[in-house]
């Protein structure tokens, strides 16, 4: 079952921010993470967002996005983010289709 990494960044400091956005794509990748959403243009529909941005990580499971998370590669990366901003970041379970359908 796929799992997701959605992650709200605020950002205060854009350039020391840019060596942390250089470095975790390809570690992202080398942990069989993909990228959904990344920061692209986006229209608040309802509620107050400010200036939030989006990122969304696919990963084939829990425990291989769990992998990445936990990872020296990605522990290091993750210093550079340090002072950079706010960043709130959740990992959420997907579900089948299946078990969206209402019972006939």
């Amino acid at each position: 079952m796929s799992a997701y990494i959605v992650v709200e960044a605020e950002i205060q400091d854009w350039e020391k921010f840019g060596a942390y956005a250089e470095a975790v794509p390809p570690i992202v990748a080398r942990y069989g993470g993909e990228y959904l959403v990344l920061g692209g243009a986006s229209e608040v529909l309802e509620g107050d967002w400010g200036d939030i941005r989006v990122v969304l990580h696919r990963w084939p499971d829990g425990d291989s996005a769990r992998t990445f998370w936990q990872s020296p590669e990605y522990r290091q990366a993750k210093r550079l983010r340090e002072g950079t901003g706010r960043f709130r970041v959740m990992l959420v379970e997907g579900v089948g289709w299946r078990e969206l359908e209402s019972p006939s």
